[in-house]
This record gives C-alpha cells, sequence and structure tokens, in this order.
C-alpha cells in the first residue's frame, strides 16, 4: 500500500471536484452551456480545473514510485506537500488572475515534478546497476 500517495490522490480528488463546482457554477451564473462565452472568469474557473487534471496525474504517478521504493515516508510526504502546494496555488491563482501567484504555484509544480523524475530515473538507475 502507498498511504502517502492516497492520501494525496483522495485530497487532490476533492480538489478537482472543488474546481469542477466552481466551472458549473459560473456556467450556471454566466447561462454558457459550452466554452468561456467571453466571461474572464469563467474561463479562468476551466483553466484552473483544465490545467490541474493535465499535471496531478503525472506527479501523483512519480509520488507513487518513489513511495513504492521503500525511502524514509518523510521524503515522499514532503515532496506530496510541495506538489499540493504547487497546484493549489495555481489553481487559486488562475481564479484569480494573479499573475505573480500563478507563476509560483508552477515553479513548486514544475520543482517538484523535476525532482520527483530524477529520483526516480536515479532509483531506476541504480537497482540496474545493482543487479
Amino acid at each position: 500500500m502507498l498511504p502517502i500517495t492516497s492520501f494525496f490522490a483522495g485530497l487532490f480528488t476533492l480538489y478537482f471536484v472543488r474546481l469542477a463546482f466552481n466551472v458549473i457554477r459560473l456556467r450556471q451564473l454566466n447561462k454558457v452551456a459550452l466554452g468561456d462565452g467571453g466571461f474572464n472568469d469563467l474561463e479562468g474557473a476551466i483553466r484552473a480545473h483544465g490545467n490541474f487534471a493535465e499535471y496531478v496525474p503525472l506527479g501523483l504517478i512519480l509520488l507513487g514510485l518513489f513511495e513504492s521504493q521503500g525511502f524514509h515516508p518523510v521524503f515522499a510526504a514532503v515532496l506530496g506537500g510541495l506538489f499540493a502546494s504547487g497546484r493549489f496555488i495555481h489553481a487559486l491563482a488562475l481564479g484569480q488572475a494573479n499573475l505573480r501567484l500563478r507563476v509560483r504555484g508552477m515553479m513548486l509544480t514544475f520543482g517538484t515534478l523535476i525532482a520527483l523524475a530524477i529520483l526516480n530515473i536515479l532509483v531506476a538507475l541504480w537497482s540496474w546497476v545493482g543487479k
């Protein structure tokens, strides 16, 4: 079992649904069935939801693979927390059209994804060399 990845998967799912409800609310408010209807708030909500959907699965896969390698759980928890912070900050920033906050959220997201990718590559190489 991967308890840390499971925790973050649950957390991300709840936030994903929250972002979806925000899109639905703005569609109803602005009476838009498809697209953004030219409403900036709806466009931001759609992108926050879509961007979240684009990055979270890859982050969870990398986190789960890293956690499954048997390192101390604190490492996976910290990496998961940094990734979650980046995703939540970015989604919040898109909803507020706050470019500075958006950049910070993406820096946390990319930094964590890169760290997890490199760690997984190193673990894979180490296991191949060790055989």
